[in-house]
């Protein structure tokens, strides 16, 4: 039952990664740091969109418009983050 808990603590870990990773490319993106039209920034940048953006706009379903401001990738990461803590705080009930 602990591989079970540590594969699941994994899995998050990995998905707040990939959130973050996201939005700091954004920023690199919008701050014109990373220009879209070098192959591999567009790669990157496109595989995380398809990957995330089904969950942002189910997200973003239930969000306000906030005028330009998007809190979808803030919204995930704390959901991930309070994943991580209920199963780190219940992590006997795996062993």
């Amino acid at each position: 039952m602990k591989s079970v808990y540590d594969i699941l603590m994994l899995l998050l870990g990995v998905a707040q990664f990939v959130v973050l990773a996201h939005v700091i490319l954004s920023w690199l993106i919008n701050f014109q740091v990373l220009n879209i039209r070098q192959p591999l920034v567009a790669q990157i940048w496109y595989s995380l969109n398809r990957l995330l953006e089904p969950v942002y706009n189910r997200v973003r379903s239930f969000l306000p418009s906030m005028q330009g401001i998007d809190f979808a990738p803030l919204v995930v990461l704390l959901v991930i983050i309070g994943l991580r803590m209920i199963l780190f705080n219940n992590q006997y009930a795996f062993l």
